[in-house]
């Protein structure tokens, strides 16, 4: 059954009730920015379930070869990792953006025009990006602080610094639910700091409620060396159950230092490092814990905003739980327990599994030899990077094959022109593998659903159309930058960050439309 905006809202409506009681507004618990606004892009992945699918979009298999640039937008700010690393939101007609400059934006959708900017100009890694509610633009604006901007003006409403140690950053995009702004820290992997999750009051900046990452006070037993955890794609919400799920980062050091080859300053699984956790949305207790790669060696994050739906398995119908990160694997859990149904393996895999890397003989070339260093896939650039799309029982898994060589005590990436991609669809009862779209290019733009179609890009610029049954290419776009970040879709409009300075063009903000012809 597909997991539509009508049965979501309708949930939200009930529950409403429930926790704040008949008298209450639903704005308590979704903010109107979100609830007036569900045919259009009003969440990080589309709705709370995370899906990624737009059904209410006009743009099909029918009339996607008459896509056409409506507008651009030339992106100023740029980071680490280009000038874009997320897709904008779009609610009341009005696109919301963050650059890697941390600048935030707003932008008529008709017509590309700037409403407002509020320009920060501080570099950031991502993905980072904006939530919108309750009359806020919510956004990380540097490495240490949340801000509030007026959503009408941009000018500043508040700002929190949430940084407790020089290690700990913000890198993502905040959702809001609840009365609450959901957001997180992650390190640097430098020794002393662990990723906290954390519920903001919107309206002061406060703290609500926080989760520590990392299960061990003394961070393993070496707080000097160690670090780990955290979160960089937003949670994803469970109104039934009054329950977030949040997909957490790896530990560090990776895979180790001279001293303390294969992580042996991190004895043990490393909890709650490369797991999917269930906290409670008013509290955030936690409800339970999935560790899909205890004491990872290999930068192996599970870090993706997990997908909510229901399937049936064993012949039960089961509210799942969809995870996948740079593990290069999706997995399904059961909604209320955590318990893991299966766990798939896409794109190429090389040494994964190793436990403890061999001890180094040699370092001259050609490496991957006995005794020399070793080929890793996923590297620490590839697996499911970015995020996953569904759709009527197809889960659709953006992958980037990308080596790396490793030792026992550090880790070196292959050449990114080296790295290719794959877009996997999975069957969401079983994990069984539909299809697999092979690209030249690596694919770190995330998987889109709209209607039969499913969208995605790669790093060199290129922007696809799939059909969503068969992963048959319908339409592309040779954009003039590469992609590292993925779309918003409202009406006729999908709306694609292109950040990635590949010497063809500036990086923009291109918004297609059926019927444009500039």
């Amino acid at each position: 059954m597909r997991l539509t905006e009508k049965m979501v809202w309708s949930c939200a409506s009930a529950i409403a009730i429930m926790f704040y009681g008949a008298c209450s507004s639903i704005e308590e618990l979704i903010p109107p920015e979100v609830a007036g606004h569900e045919e259009q892009w009003p969440l990080p992945n589309k709705d709370y379930a995370s899906t990624r699918a737009a059904f209410e979009a006009t743009i099909s298999s029918k009339n996607v070869d008459r896509l056409g640039v409506a507008w651009s937008f030339r992106i100023p700010g740029s980071g680490m990792f280009g000038a874009a690393a997320t897709n904008p939101l779009i609610s009341n007609d009005i696109v919301y953006f963050q650059d890697l400059g941390s600048n935030v934006f707003a932008i008529e959708l008709e017509s590309g025009e700037l409403v407002w900017e509020h320009l920060y100009h501080r570099p950031t890694g991502g993905p980072n990006g904006v939530a919108v509610g309750w009359g806020k633009v919510f956004a990380p604006t540097s490495a240490m602080r949340i801000a509030a901007l007026d959503k009408s003006t941009g000018e500043d409403i508040w700002a929190f610094k949430l940084q407790r140690t020089k290690n700990e950053f913000i890198d993502i995009q905040p959702t809001v639910y609840g009365g609450m702004v959901y957001l997180s820290t992650k390190t640097n992997y430098h020794g002393n700091a662990t990723g906290m999750i954390y519920a903001l009051d919107p309206d002061t900046g406060g703290v609500l409620w926080n989760f520590e990452t990392v299960d061990s006070p003394d961070i393993w037993g070496n707080r000097k060396v160690n670090s780990g955890g955290g979160v960089w794609y937003p949670p994803s919400i469970d109104i039934d159950r009054g329950m977030t799920y949040w997909g957490i980062g790896n530990p560090a050091p990776w895979p180790g230092t001279k001293e303390f080859p294969n992580g042996t300053s991190r004895p043990g699984p490393n909890l709650y490092t490369n797991s999917v956790v269930a906290l409670d949305f008013k509290s955030g207790e936690l409800e339970w814990y999935n560790q899909v790669k205890p004491h990872d060696l290999f930068d192996h994050d599970f870090q993706l905003s997990p997908i909510l739906t229901e399937t049936e398995i064993n012949g039960v119908t089961r509210d799942i739980v969809i995870g996948g990160g740079k593990t290069g694997t999706v997995a399904a859990f059961d909604a209320d327990s955590g318990e893991k149904f299966w766990e798939t393996k896409v794109g190429v895999h090389e040494n994964d599994d190793l436990e403890v890397i061999p001890q180094i003989i040699s370092y001259e070339k050609p490496w991957g030899e006995p005794g020399k260093p070793i080929r890793l896939f996923p590297g620490h650039y590839g697996g499911v990077e970015t995020p996953m799309a569904y759709a009527d029982g197809v889960v659709y898994a953006p992958v980037v094959n990308l080596g790396s060589w490793v030792t026992p005590e550090w880790s070196e990436t292959f050449e990114f022109s080296e790295g290719t991609g794959e877009l996997v669809a999975l069957r969401v009862d079983n994990g069984n593998v539909l299809w697999s779209r092979q690209f030249d290019a690596m694919v770190f733009g995330a998987a889109t659903v709209v209607n039969d179609l499913v969208f995605t890009s790669t790093s060199d610029g290129m922007i696809y159309a799939l059909n969503r049954e068969t992963g048959e290419e319908v339409w592309a776009y040779q954009a003039p930058a590469g992609i590292n970040a993925w779309p918003a879709v409202a009406g006729d409009t999908i709306v694609f960050p292109a950040g990635v300075d590949t010497g063809k063009g500036a990086p923009v903000l291109i918004a297609f439309r059926i019927g444009a012809n500039n």
